[in-house]
């Protein structure tokens, strides 16, 4: 089969338990390094999916790869070799698709609940009778739904967090793909971003609460991005 090409924004945004999954279902990737300064690819045909992790940066910001970056979305979508988009990633394709960003009325750092919009299509994606989890969050914008996408996850906070295109192609607001490495690397590097935040936004949580949860609320987190990525990789290309 041909890889899934992953597209990291940040070096300590990395792939996490997305990569372990495709690891472990034996399904190649290679690891774009965009930070590193490394070119889009010129077209999605030697892929049989796309991914895209998250950023500090916004999806409004014109970087040097922000127009490659939605134009191998589009051609993706296009040619329905499935796409999927972490937080940023979530907010690039939102942005190629004909969707909005802006700045979120609350921001959000640590674990907030969100839950499976009752719509027909979520039961697809979440499995039947799934109701909620408690997802990680770090973001300050948030997206639209793009004209030809379906809604299938919300929070009381932010209520865009998870949207379905043609059945095959996710975007995500929320960090399904954090693992306790990544969430320790963010804490300690954010802490600032953290501090900053900490009474202005009732979605804000100090390090230590983000710490004490993750050992409860990681391994559900894990699961449902399982969840998540099985239903994805059903529509992976050759």
């Amino acid at each position: 089969m041909k890889p899934v090409a992953i597209f990291r924004y940040a070096r300590t945004e990395g792939p996490g338990h997305f990569a372990t999954f495709l690891a472990e279902h034996g399904l190649p990737f290679t690891l774009v390094r965009l930070d590193e300064g490394e070119p889009v690819p010129p077209s999605c045909d030697a892929f049989s999916g796309l991914g895209f992790m998250g950023g500090p940066m916004s999806a409004n910001d014109e970087l040097p790869w922000t127009q490659p970056v939605l134009q191998i979305m589009r051609e993706a979508v296009r040619n329905e070799v499935p796409v999927i988009g972490h937080c940023l990633g979530g907010q690039m394709l939102s942005r190629a698709l004909g969707g909005t960003v802006t700045r979120a009325d609350i921001k959000e750092i640590g674990w907030v609940s969100l839950c499976a919009d009752p719509t027909p299509l979520a039961p697809e994606w979440l499995g039947e009778g799934f109701e909620c989890f408690e997802a990680f969050q770090w973001h300050e914008d948030t997206f639209g739904i793009p004209p030809s996408g379906e809604r299938i996850l919300t929070g009381k906070t932010c209520a865009n967090q998870a949207y379905v295109v043609d059945g095959r192609h996710l975007g995500m607001q929320c960090h399904v793909e954090v693992n306790a490495e990544m969430i320790e690397t963010w804490c300690r590097i954010g802490i600032s971003d953290i501090d900053h935040n900490i009474g202005k936004s009732p979605a804000v949580q100090d390090a230590n609460t983000i710490r004490d949860l993750m050992i409860h609320n990681l391994p559900g987190l894990t699961a449902t991005a399982s969840r998540l990525y099985t239903r994805w990789i059903e529509g992976l290309r050759g």
